[in-house]
């Protein structure tokens, strides 16, 4: 998916954004330093890594500026209420970098110094958020800690109505091959 719209990109980080933070909020507060195995990112690491790389590596980088990534440690926000506002805070600094953009085919580079076209970059910053938003859900899975649905409802919920509405349409108007015979 190549990023032409600059206003449309960032209407969906925004909700990309949005759709992490409910995530996040779902973290127990007496639980932001646990993590499955010592030496791994906790969950504030990961809510912490999440805003700092979006402001600090790919926000640095599509200005045409050196990355300034320090890492996610406690240092940065120790408690929960400080991770949601670093969070909140830094995507709007990343956001407000963002809307600056003038050029989307232009190009940045990479902390290792590749070149990229910034609309690409862009989109990475979106994938290595929702990577990081799929080991909170993980995390809080293991934690038997509740979390919410992506989109509003479970994979039982859909199932659920998917059972319902092949129960009340006809084999012919499912579209089932099997009953219907090829096309």
């Amino acid at each position: 998916m190549e990023i032409r719209d600059l206003g449309v990109f960032l209407d969906y980080f925004g909700k990309v954004h949005q759709r992490t933070m409910r995530v996040v909020r779902c973290i127990p507060p007496d639980k932001v330093d646990w993590s499955f195995r010592a030496g791994r990112f906790t969950l504030g690491d990961l809510a912490r890594h999440i805003a700092t790389a979006n402001r600090y590596i790919f926000a640095e980088s599509v200005q045409g500026r050196p990355t300034r990534y320090a890492g996610c440690g406690r240092e940065l926000a120790p408690g929960y209420d400080e991770i949601i506002a670093l969070m909140e805070t830094l995507h709007l600094e990343s956001a407000e970098v963002i809307s600056r953009l003038t050029d989307l085919n232009g190009e940045c580079r990479t902390p290792e110094g590749a070149p990229i076209k910034i609309w690409k970059w862009l989109r990475a910053m979106v994938e290595h958020e929702i990577h990081h938003r799929g080991q909170i859900y993980i995390y809080l899975a293991l934690l038997d800690a509740p979390s919410p649905p992506l989109y509003g409802l479970t994979s039982e919920q859909v199932a659920e109505f998917s059972a319902r509405s092949r129960q009340n349409t006809s084999p012919l108007e499912s579209g089932d091959d099997a009953v219907r015979g090829p096309r």
